[in-house]
């Protein structure tokens, strides 16, 4: 049994890893996806959120964890909390997943980033700052187009319906990663080929950046937890130290 830490991403809630949570727990493993706090907060909470903030929420359910050490996933924005997070407490930690997450070296931030990319004027079309500019919105019709157009449509919709307002200071936080803490730890990669948020020439440029880390891919959108479930399972799955250490060389 593994005890596996979902971290959702930019807007979301730990609700999005549902149908993943239920075919793991029917695997046998425990499992906890979280909302991280201050998600869809006031203007006064959303600016009082920090990075090492929610690295360290997402740590000490780490160290809690009934089984040690656990698998701790990320998706999308959730990939800077979970390093920040492997970071602060490495013991407590087996694996790491980034599912078409934001996996950066030392010293770089979300921002830093996605300012040294190609403009992404879909994304850009649809997230808009919040009234006082301390987090940001999801606005527009059908952002399910560019989230999850791969996803039933239903799932979809249900999903873009729940988005919230994301705190702004986490993605201008340079993170402060060492090799051996964060690097220590044996990193998966879930590519997602039809990703439009995080297209997969990003995603690639993250796994050159850091070196070492497995690459799995599927053909899935932003959403692989609604538009591939069983197959992100088997993801995260094929990531615990066991089953890595089981495969064949």
């Amino acid at each position: 049994m593994t005890t596996f830490i979902l971290v959702h991403g930019a807007w979301h809630g730990g609700w999005c890893f549902d149908r993943v949570t239920a075919l793991l727990r029917d695997a046998g493993h425990d499992v906890l996806a979280p909302d991280l706090p201050g998600m869809g907060g006031s203007e006064e909470e959303l600016a009082r959120v920090t990075l090492q903030g929610w690295a360290d929420f997402v740590a000490d359910l780490c160290r809690a964890a009934s089984s040690q050490p656990v698998v701790l996933a990320g998706h999308s924005r959730g990939g800077i909390v979970i390093s920040q997070a492997a970071e602060a407490a490495p013991e407590a930690v087996g694996a790491l997943v980034y599912i078409c997450a934001m996996m950066l070296p030392d010293g770089m931030s979300r921002a830093s980033f996605r300012a040294s990319e190609p403009a992404n004027a879909a994304y850009d079309g649809f997230v808009s700052p919040t009234a006082g500019g301390h987090g940001s919105l999801i606005t527009g019709e059908d952002p399910e187009k560019l989230f999850a157009q791969r996803s039933p449509p239903d799932a979809a919709a249900a999903a873009m319906s729940r988005l919230v307002a994301e705190p702004e200071g986490p993605r201008l936080t340079a993170l402060s990663l060492s090799p051996g803490r964060w690097g220590s730890i044996p990193r998966t990669y879930v590519e997602c080929t039809d990703d439009r948020v995080i297209p997969l020439a990003s995603q690639r440029r993250m796994q050159a950046l850091c070196p070492g880390t497995r690459r799995l891919t599927l053909a899935a959108d932003h959403s692989p937890f609604l538009s591939r479930p069983h197959e992100l399972a088997a993801c995260l799955i094929a990531s615990t130290p066991e089953t890595r250490s089981a495969a064949p060389a």
